[in-house]
């Protein structure tokens, strides 16, 4: 029988260190919390949209503006170079970087008094999240051997919503006990322990390890991959491109959401910060997690058939939401909207692990970080930038015409967002199954 106590007699500590940090599990779940911290901070805003604004006095344009287009300024494009560097470097030294920068910038934002101090504080922890997932990406796929990765990615992807929740739980709590900035100071403080435990725990691995036909791809390891022809290689691929897009669609609606969803629901559907904490949290918690657990499992499970399942899921998934989204924007009282809001997140989010499974893919061992950086260009920039700006910039408009309920019908303008995303996917699936039938 093998010893495998950490107290092995024989075996020096440092030894014993290594081999626990090895463990494919022990560096997911490091992974994991970071991305946690990393979704968690970047919520924060929209979480504790109220006390900001009631603090700040600004519109929902400009709140809009500082989770939309200003951050996804530098938290995508700063992404490419970073992500660059990650590839022909170190992947956990970079990401140790990023997180250590994004947590220091979270705190600044507590500290803000204007609301240009705030805006220049937002953009910084873009900055340094930009260079927090996609060496991710990376790491779990040459932790995990094809087959598994969908599993791991459904996990990974669990930040958010294990992010979100506790940012409501969390920062309602303390913003209603104290002050909305605690909140910021509080959680960015516990992102640079985090930094600092970072190269502890995970140790980095070679490019290409879990991939088959070998342990280690030593040539791949030698092999820097060129900029401009990983650009070229990501863009004219139409698999990647088109995962993208359709990503892009859908996070459009997604953030766009995601940023307004509790300042709806307080000021349209008459919830309270406390009551936020407890069933919000909840929501996302069964919802979203839900939704990246059950599309990992179905992902790795249908893709030995055929990997149109990349494709397929997200376009079926998406469909059954739109009407449960609408019926949630409609619903006259916060306890129905919960209940259908939580349907909704439930199916939106399959898209994120089918798409970020099939672009490592298809990308080569020494062009991951980067790969995975020009997805999230893609779809962040169109979700995450566009997204939330288009829903402030709506909701203004709609309030400067009159309308009492100006944030509903801008959500309400989201809708053909859907529409679009499913589209993208069903082309996504036909090519795909072009590919399979021409092999």
């Amino acid at each position: 029988m093998a010893v495998t106590s950490s107290m092995a007699p024989g075996v020096p500590r440092q030894e014993r260190r290594t081999a626990r940090a090895r463990h494919p599990g022990i560096v997911l779940a490091m992974l994991t919390f970071v991305y946690v911290l990393n979704f968690l901070d970047r919520q924060l805003l929209g979480i504790l949209a109220k006390p900001i604004q009631d603090s700040l006095g600004i519109t929902d344009g400009q709140l809009g503006l500082i989770g939309g287009l200003y951050f996804a300024m530098f938290y995508c494009f700063i992404a490419i170079p970073v992500s660059w560097l990650a590839d022909r470097t170190s992947r956990v030294g970079v990401l140790t970087i990023a997180c250590a920068i994004w947590s220091a910038a979270t705190i600044a934002c507590g500290l803000a008094r204007t609301y240009p101090q705030l805006v220049a504080a937002r953009m910084v922890v873009g900055f340094g999240e930009a260079g927090g997932v996609p060496p991710s990406y990376a790491l779990i796929t040459d932790t995990f051997a094809p087959g598994r990765r969908g599993v791991a990615f459904g996990i990974y992807n669990l930040g958010p919503p294990i992010g979100a929740a506790l940012g409501i739980a969390l920062g309602a709590t303390i913003a209603t006990l104290f002050d909305w900035r605690d909140a910021f100071v509080a959680i960015g403080a516990v992102g640079i322990v985090a930094a600092i435990a970072l190269p502890f725990v995970i140790p980095e691995p070679a490019r290409g390890a879990a991939d088959p036909g070998g342990s280690v791809q030593r040539d791949m390891q030698r092999d820097k991959a060129p900029f401009w022809a990983t650009l070229r290689a990501f863009f004219t691929n139409p698999v990647v491109t088109l995962a993208a897009f359709g990503s892009g669609a859908t996070q459009f609606v997604t953030y766009g959401l995601g940023n307004f969803a509790v300042l709806f629901l307080i000021r349209e559907k008459g919830m309270t910060l406390p009551e936020i904490a407890i069933w919000y949290a909840l929501a996302i918690v069964v919802g979203m997690g839900g939704g990246m657990v059950a599309s990992g499992r179905i992902i790795d499970r249908l893709s030995r058939r055929s990997r149109r399942v990349f494709a397929v899921a997200p376009a079926v998934s998406l469909a059954i939401a739109m009407p449960f989204y609408v019926a949630f924007v409609w619903a006259p009282s916060w306890p129905l909207a919960l209940s259908l809001l939580t349907v909704v997140m439930f199916f939106n989010y399959f898209y994120l692990s089918c798409s970020v499974t099939l672009v490592q893919e298809e990308a080569a061992p020494n062009q991951r970080v980067l790969a995975g950086a020009l997805l999230l260009l893609v779809m962040n920039f169109i979700g995450l930038g566009l997204g939330p700006t288009w829903v402030g910039a709506a909701s203004d408009r709609f309030a400067a015409g009159g309308a009492g309920n100006a944030l509903q019908l801008a959500l309400y303008t989201l809708t053909p967002f859907y529409g679009i995303a499913i589209g993208l996917f069903l082309w996504l699936a036909r090519t795909l199954h072009r590919q399979e039938t021409s092999a």
